[in-house]
């Protein structure tokens, strides 16, 4: 048991975290994909320890992952929301 967590409690957070990635976050667009529902597992355990084991803060979280989205995947999530409501006009 990781730092006297039950590894049940563990994996249903870790789903909670992968559900929000997944349905509020998702830069690269790929919610309702059924065979992307692993697409951000990598991030979502990043997440999970620096949240668990670390203590971050929301700040720093919000930096991980604008840095996963610019830097890791090299998207502009500027021009995204850009397109977004373009399409929408």
């Amino acid at each position: 048991m990781a730092h006297g967590r039950n590894k049940y409690q563990s994996r249903e957070n870790r789903a909670r975290v992968r559900e929000l990635f997944m349905n509020e976050w998702d830069p690269i667009g790929v919610r309702g994909v059924p065979q992307a529902t692993d697409e951000y597992d990598a991030h979502v355990a990043k997440a999970y320890v620096m949240l668990m084991d670390e203590r971050a803060s929301v700040e720093q979280i919000t930096d991980y992952l604008w840095w996963v989205a610019t830097e890791y995947m090299g998207l502009n999530p500027r021009k995204r929301i850009a397109r977004r409501v373009q399409d929408d006009g």
